[in-house]
């Protein structure tokens, strides 16, 4: 059984992994992305681990209210716990915690 994640960076990144699989599975909003980030798709495992990646993942989803409302949906996650996952990753007081 796995651990329960309680640390807020953590969460956050957990948010935004989410977020890119469901930007990649749908092919028009994964161009989308790509052609605005400017990230080919080669390099997306690469770029993943990223905190400032997974920040602008969030900004994709949060930049259009009909995209935040289907991440939302498909993630079963409300809309503010999303844009407090970018405030996270954004912050640059939070440290990653290292094993």
């Amino acid at each position: 059984m796995k651990k329960p994640v309680h640390n807020p960076r953590e969460v956050a990144e957990i948010v935004a992994v989410q977020a890119l699989s469901f930007i990649a599975g749908d092919p028009e909003r994964l161009g989308l992305f790509l052609a605005e980030t400017g990230i080919g798709p080669e390099t997306l495992r690469t770029a993943a681990p990223d905190p400032q990646f997974l920040a602008s993942v969030l900004d994709f989803v949060l930049r259009d209210d009909a995209t935040v409302k289907a991440f939302a949906s498909a993630s079963q996650l409300h809309p503010t716990n999303i844009a407090a996952a970018r405030q996270v990753l954004g912050d640059p007081h939070w440290e990653r915690d290292v094993p």
